[in-house]
């Protein structure tokens, strides 16, 4: 079992893959990094590197929350405010 969830470019050679995958049982919430290589035909593909992430699902309300918490940094900062610490 396994889903892509998006693809973000990271530069003009990897990108960070957010997928789902399942490990000895759990799914996990992957962040890796990925890089441009060629198959046998010469057709350009992506592979993961050993850079990035895996997450057990169950730890999803967390990651949102800190990637809210990004969101509102972010915001404060162009607004001009002091972002808070955590």
């Amino acid at each position: 079992m396994g889903a892509i969830i998006k693809d973000i470019e990271k530069n003009s050679k990897e990108i960070i893959r957010i997928d789902i995958s399942e490990f000895k049982g759990q799914e996990l919430i992957n962040l890796r990094i990925w890089f441009q290589a060629f198959d046998g035909n010469g057709n350009m593909i992506y592979k993961p590197t050993q850079k990035g992430i895996a997450i057990n699902i169950s730890k999803y309300d967390e990651l949102k929350e800190g990637i809210e918490k990004i969101g509102e940094y972010i915001h404060d900062k162009k607004t001009g405010f002091k972002p808070e610490d955590v």
